[in-house]
């Protein structure tokens, strides 16, 4: 899969093929297996990640077996398609490519179709009752959006993937917006000026009931850390209050939002792997992301600042570091894929900076720098890219 197709985490807009056409096909050609689920198709620019796992980690709770698609992954392919938490096995991914894989050469599907295809061929073998899918890219033309949905839910809207999606807020919106389905209620995780108008008027063409998260204290926690985690646990329970046909128990929301680490693998959400000095890997890497973790930093007492980032192509690096504190420490290098921002572009785009930035030839070289540098007292941050954090989290598993 990895050799003879392009991948957009790894390749970037090569590998982009916008439209339904081929997946609608390969789907028809492996018996429509997502009509043998009720599903929940999860978009948006930041969070759609979190909030897919908590939802998952509750209905699995709730006794469902529940399978979830998400993308990228961190360490193994084989993260991005689980049911109840489990990885699908090796086994099975070569019993589907084995199946199919005439089809797949003479068709020139993308990575990103085929996985799809494999989810929900996967899901339907396993008989789930309701997979949890997360969009790769946009909505409206990602290969996910095949399925009716019993719920749609749209976390938020930011400015990333512009090359793709469009240059506003009013664009992107428009894209996300096309997993509302009809007569199909939808979640929109945050109440925006720049975006509501244009989910309530698809919402009514579809006569799809629409629902917003509110600013409000959530009387529910999660295991899942960092503060920004308080709007996607509103989202979350939401969706989970307008899922037709079934009524959770609130013991049974706290329960499964308590255990998504644990019911579900996730990782990369402010995740803690070493205490003395503190570090946190975090996949945040778009303005909005990251702005959210700087504001987490308000909350956090630590001596000095360590930050280790990589970055893909399309980030405007300069911007990005600028929301942090000028008297950090910045280690950064380029991720080893074909998206990375190379070295080279990323000295150029910072070449007036008066930070202090420290190059190295490698993620793993900058994380042992900051290593070898940082007091006990000292926090540092492993961000700005998913490839970032895979790299530190290939080296803590080494």
């Amino acid at each position: 899969m990895f050799s003879k197709l392009p991948m957009y985490q790894r390749k970037g807009a090569a590998a982009y093929r916008p439209g339904l056409n081929a997946m609608k096909m390969l789907d028809k050609h492996i018996g429509k297996p997502h009509k043998s689920f009720k599903s929940i198709h999860i978009a948006g620019t930041n969070g759609k990640g979190s909030t897919a796992h908590m939802i998952a980690s509750v209905i699995q709770t709730a006794g469902y077996k529940t399978g979830l698609y998400t993308s990228p992954h961190l360490l193994d392919f084989r993260e991005r398609i689980k049911v109840n938490g489990l990885k699908i096995s090796k086994d099975e991914v070569v019993e589907f490519i084995s199946i199919y894989k005439k089809y797949f050469e003479q068709e020139k599907l993308s990575f990103f179709e085929m996985t799809v295809g494999l989810a929900f061929w996967y899901f339907k073998k396993k008989q789930v009752e309701y997979g949890i899918i997360e969009v790769g890219l946009g909505g409206r033309l990602d290969a996910t959006n095949i399925i009716t949905p019993a719920l749609s839910v749209i976390t938020n809207i930011g400015l990333d993937h512009t090359q793709f999606l469009g240059n506003t807020h009013a664009d992107i919106a428009r894209e996300k917006a096309g997993i509302i389905k009809s007569k199909t209620p939808v979640v929109v995780g945050r109440r925006d000026k720049k975006t509501e108008k244009i989910f309530l008027e698809v919402a009514k063409t579809f006569s799809a009931p629409i629902f917003f998260t509110e600013d409000s204290i959530s009387e529910f926690s999660t295991d899942l850390k960092g503060t920004y985690q308080s709007k996607n646990i509103q989202t979350a329970i939401l969706a989970l209050n307008c899922l037709p046909h079934v009524n959770f128990k609130k013991s049974v929301m706290q329960q499964g939002l308590l255990n998504v680490i644990s019911n579900t693998g996730l990782m990369g959400r402010w995740q803690s792997v070493n205490s003395s000095p503190q570090v946190i890997l975090d996949v945040a890497h778009n303005k909005e992301g990251l702005t959210m973790i700087r504001e987490q930093l308000n909350f956090m007492e630590y001596g000095r600042l360590y930050l280790v980032m990589g970055f893909v192509k399309g980030r405007n690096v300069a911007e990005l570091l600028s929301l942090f504190p000028n008297d950090a420490y910045y280690y950064l290098s380029s991720p080893n894929i074909d998206r990375a921002l190379k070295m080279i572009e990323l000295k150029k785009h910072l070449k007036d900076s008066s930070l202090n930035i420290i190059y190295t030839e490698s993620i793993q070289k900058a994380y042992e720098n900051a290593l070898l540098s940082a007091k006990p007292q000292d926090l540092i941050l492993v961000l700005g890219s998913t490839f970032a954090v895979s790299e530190v989290l290939k080296q803590l598993k080494n």
